[in-house]
């Protein structure tokens, strides 16, 4: 019985003393000095907001093309005998120059048959015209008093010989004309300024009506189409649907194009020419036309011509939009927050509305007002009240001219007491170099 007793006095003997000598330790430890961290400023750039009228660009991509491609094809048969010197891939040609020849000896000796057939015929209505002038003579003295039909009369008249001999010259003048006409289908001409995409013939090759020769694209304009979202058509001018064919539209919105080739980047005018009338079903957008003048600056000589199939971006201007605030896309946090500096130099969060565009820009509508400090500057894990310093406050002290940023910063009524305080500090800074300089 004294066994067990022991076996329980032990680790109660055991567990007390542990709790003493705790007891003991806490209440024998030394007091620490308790020091009051004070918050750090952080050093910030600021933007002043100013509510301003602004076009909001549209930006969009797509595949430059001709406007007018055309697919030369023979319309008379025969061997080509000539091919113009440039008759190749990327060859320039003014609107009427020669392409192909086509040998011509056949078609030239139908044009002088022709000929001839329309001499034959002309000849012989001016028999029969003199004949219906003998007989018409001859019934005017003989047959006046005779009855007889109509048709006997006009035979008499010879009337229908005249006729048939109207129509034989008549016919042979189509012939001529036709013989005319396969002559000179015989030359394949350019039908406008153009440049030669591809060639499907070449010399000594015989053709038939039909058969393709080449194909050819125009000059004067090439085409952009740009597919736009359907929540941002409402930012753009539009070309006039009825209208949107017409060459002269003073109010189509301004494009620029941009590519980039071997590593630079180059840059074309554009207009908005025309939209293609109907909403894509799948992709919700409407595909607008943009045209550029001249791309390959045939008129007037270009840095580098826009050819067709490059792939580019373009700009599209849109229109003016009233109180509308920009600052830089990167300012802007998850939720559509930004940090706004108060009159204490503190951190305030601010969640505004922006549009939905694209670029280094955004579009503020609302959650800001004119005069207010928006912090630009990335500040990383910070929470609200956060004490700020301005960059560029310090060299302000010793200056007298400023930035325009910080002209603008000084001439807002919101930061008057802020001004009040880089004043006394300027004044401060003044007393104490001249203390130094004595």
């Amino acid at each position: 019985m004294s066994t067990i007793k022991i076996k329980i006095l032990i680790p109660l003997l055991l567990l007390i003393s542990a709790c003493t000598i705790s007891i003991l330790l806490y209440m024998d430890r030394p007091e620490n000095a308790r020091k009051d961290s004070a918050s750090k400023p952080i050093t910030v750039e600021v933007e002043l907001v100013k509510k301003q009228t602004v076009s909001i660009p549209v930006i969009a991509q797509g595949t430059v093309t001709p406007h007018t491609q055309t697919s030369l094809v023979a319309e008379v048969s025969g061997k080509i005998v000539t091919v113009a010197e440039n008759f190749n891939a990327g060859g320039f040609f003014k609107a009427g120059e020669l392409l192909i020849q086509i040998d011509d000896r056949d078609y030239r000796a139908n044009l002088e048959g022709a000929k001839a057939a329309v001499a034959s015929a002309l000849s012989n209505l001016a028999q029969e015209k003199g004949s219906a002038e003998v007989a018409r003579q001859d019934w005017l003295k003989f047959g006046g008093n005779i009855k007889r039909s109509q048709e006997s009369t006009d035979l008499y008249l010879r009337k229908p010989q005249m006729a048939q001999a109207q129509a034989r010259l008549e016919s042979a003048r189509a012939d001529l004309q036709k013989a005319q006409d396969n002559l000179e289908r015989t030359q394949i001409r350019a039908p406008y300024d153009s440049i030669l995409r591809k060639k499907h013939s070449d010399i000594g090759q015989y053709v038939s009506p039909g058969h393709l020769i080449a194909t050819t694209f125009a000059v004067d304009y090439a085409e952009v189409r740009l597919a736009i979202p359907q929540n941002k058509l409402g930012q753009l001018n539009l070309p006039d649907t009825i209208n949107s064919n017409k060459d002269s539209n003073s109010e189509a919105a301004d494009v620029d194009i941009f590519a980039n080739i071997g590593g630079a980047l180059y840059y074309w005018e554009a207009k908005l020419h025309r939209t293609e009338g109907t909403i894509d079903e799948l992709s919700r957008v409407l595909f607008t036309v943009a045209r550029v003048e001249d791309p390959y600056g045939f008129k007037v000589p270009v840095e580098m011509p826009l050819r067709i199939g490059t792939f580019v971006t373009a700009e599209i201007t849109g229109k003016y939009i009233e109180d509308i605030i920009v600052l830089p896309r990167n300012v802007l946090r998850a939720g559509s927050y930004l940090w706004v500096v108060d009159k204490q130099r503190t951190l305030r969060n601010r969640q505004v509305e922006t549009l939905k565009t694209q670029g280094s820009d955004i579009y503020i509508t609302s959650g800001l007002k004119d005069g207010d400090l928006v912090c630009i500057s990335i500040v990383g894990s910070v929470i609200a009240g956060t004490p700020v310093r301005i960059a560029g406050e310090i060299e302000r002290l010793s200056k007298t001219s400023h930035s325009t940023k910080a002209a603008k910063f000084e001439q807002s009524p919101e930061n008057e007491s802020l001004n009040n305080d880089v004043q006394k500090a300027i004044e401060t800074k003044t007393e104490e170099a001249k203390q130094k300089a004595a």
